[in-house]
């Protein structure tokens, strides 16, 4: 009896890499990259940010009436929009004395957005309004300028439609957001408002 031919198997690949390789190389090298960087980390000391003595657990004491309401440029608009009064649907919803404020960003927002916004600017203006000086390095873009503004100082309502704006002010606590719902304001996170959602 013959001995069995043996067919040669194709398509088989290597199943080892040589570690000279560059590919592999290049991985050991990030790899080593990626520890370093998380060996340095571990070492600088962390920042923590201080808890904010005017909270009782998610409950903000400061807040009182009269409410200083931080308005966005959106807002001032969707009202124009609507044929909402600012001041009167704002005391309609807190059932209390609301002072609007206004932003050095939002202000320039406002002034950016041209003609077409002329009679938002003119109601941002209203000496009802309350204009607070804010020390933002670059003037302009106001997301930033009011998250910034309520880290700060947690005596704030912030007055927006912006549904990013209002998903990043969520994450602070005890900062309420009011939005613009149906024709009427609405406030979230603040259960001794009249119009706060159920």
């Amino acid at each position: 009896m013959g001995k069995a031919k043996q067919t040669r198997k194709f398509a088989v690949g290597k199943k080892i890499i040589s570690p000279k390789d560059t590919r592999v190389q290049k991985n050991l090298e990030e790899s080593k990259a990626k520890q370093l960087a998380k060996a340095k980390k571990e070492k600088e000391p962390r920042q923590v940010e201080q808890a904010n003595t005017s909270l009782f657990f998610q409950y903000n004491e400061q807040l009182g009436p009269p409410y200083h309401v931080l308005v966005d440029t959106n807002f001032i608009n969707f009202s124009i929009r609507k044929k909402l009064d600012m001041v009167r649907s704002m005391m309609d919803c807190l059932l209390a004395k609301c002072i609007p404020c206004i932003t050095d960003c939002v202000m320039a927002e406002l002034e950016k957005l041209g003609g077409k916004y002329k009679i938002a600017l003119r109601l941002a203006k209203d000496p009802r309004f309350e204009r607070v000086p804010c020390n933002c390095s670059k003037k302009g873009y106001a997301d930033d300028c009011l998250t910034h503004m309520v880290q700060q100082w947690r005596c704030f309502i912030v007055a927006t439609c912006d549904k990013e704006l209002r998903g990043r002010i969520r994450k602070i606590p005890g900062v309420p957001c009011m939005y613009i719902s149906g024709y009427k304001y609405t406030v979230e996170r603040m259960p001794e408002a009249f119009g706060a959602p159920p």
